[in-house]
């Protein structure tokens, strides 16, 4: 497998950052960057000269990785070689949030299942039940094919994502990149990183990814008595303060974030379900846990790879962790290089929700939020 990588500014145009040149050779090319950007079919026609024969796939970011470095509103340009590997793309348009779980459904049973080792997802970020999306894809692959992927972002704004393939940003798409190949090895490891605070506290109306009221009250009443001053960035600010669960009492918790509120009934959307009589708790952020915690993920994705070194590695951060880590927030991916190694191309961006199992090796996929996820990608 080879790369080359390229990153476009308003103010300095296009600009290689790689010498592979893989041309013609190309046949996948990921774009992580600025909405508005994503949405300039010039931005895509550039690329679709540079590598006539890729499938151009992407996303709208929270913020854009490339190395060590995090951009904003510039795009990450990340173009793959594959000597045996092949791949196949499949889409599906969201109509409404309640489709999710049949979108999941309808997405993978588009792809060949012969020789299909891995799956990855670039969701809408906004208009998806990101839970209930992995629910469908879980069943249709009956768990037998890793999954890894994420939710398109929009900076802190949570105004509008889109996704790309083939042409110009749009919005309420999800794709699902099958990657096929037995001389294809993927790893991937997922990690948080941000400590429970307080009392658990139970959903007593939910539904869906809608809560309404915890220990009988309105949900966004307990989290305006944590925000204080934070009260008045609502919702960006929730991205602070996350909720935990435990489902069916598993050992592993789940992090979900919020995605808008209602002032009108007190009711919050989250990026994935949270299910009534579940007990939550809230969440705070440690900096140096977070830092942690991207090491911890990076050191599972290798125990998957089997600690080889991977040719590409796709990081996709949550949203929530940039704000929190700030002018710190490169010291999550320097942690990362120092286990993945010099030899290693790092593309990715910050997210509204991140899709990979909780164990290595295992193909039970989940929604997180709040977390680094990474997925590593080798040819032998």
């Amino acid at each position: 497998m080879k790369t080359e990588q390229s990153i476009y500014s308003e103010a300095l145009g296009w600009v290689k950052k790689s010498e592979n040149n893989p041309g013609n050779q190309a046949k996948l090319v990921f774009l992580f960057g600025n909405k508005d950007l994503l949405k300039e079919q010039r931005h895509i026609d550039y690329v679709k000269d540079r590598y006539p024969e890729a499938e151009i796939v992407g996303c709208s970011t929270s913020g854009e990785i490339f190395g060590e470095q995090v951009f904003n509103n510039h795009i990450i340009c990340t173009a793959v070689f594959f000597e045996k590997a092949h791949i196949q793309i499949a889409r599906e348009q969201v109509t409404s949030m309640e489709d999710s779980t049949i979108v999941g459904r309808n997405l993978v049973k588009k792809l060949d299942k012969e020789g299909l080792v891995h799956v990855m997802i670039l969701s809408e970020g906004l208009n998806i039940n990101g839970s209930e999306l992995t629910d469908g894809i879980n069943t249709t692959l009956n768990n037998k094919i890793s999954v890894t992927g994420g939710l398109a972002g929009d900076q802190a704004s949570f105004a509008e994502t889109v996704i790309v393939h083939n042409q110009a940003g749009v919005k309420n798409l999800v794709l699902a990149i099958g990657f096929y190949g037995k001389d294809l090895q993927i790893g991937y490891g997922s990690m948080g990183g941000w400590d429970s605070f307080g009392v658990d506290r139970e959903v007593t109306r939910s539904k869906g990814n809608i809560l309404y009221e915890v220990d009988g009250q309105p949900a966004l009443d307990l989290y305006k008595k944590y925000l204080g001053t934070h009260v008045a960035d609502l919702p960006a600010s929730a991205l602070l303060f996350p909720i935990s669960f435990r489902p069916n009492n598993s050992e592993t918790a789940i992090v979900r974030t919020v995605l808008s509120i209602n002032e009108s009934d007190g009711s919050m959307v989250f990026a994935g379900d949270i299910p009534q009589g579940e007990n939550i708790r809230l969440m705070k952020a440690n900096t140096n846990r977070l830092v942690d915690g991207a090491s911890d993920a990076a050191e599972m994705s290798m125990v998957s790879l089997r600690n080889s070194t991977p040719d590409l590695a796709i990081l996709i951060s949550c949203v929530g962790r940039k704000l929190v880590l700030k002018q710190k927030v490169e010291e999550e991916l320097e942690v990362i290089r120092e286990v993945l190694g010099n030899g290693t191309a790092i593309t990715g961006f910050y997210s509204y929700g991140e899709i990979c199992p909780t164990k290595p090796f295992e193909q039970h996929c989940e929604l997180h939020n709040q977390t680094m996820t990474i997925t590593l990608f080798k040819e032998v």
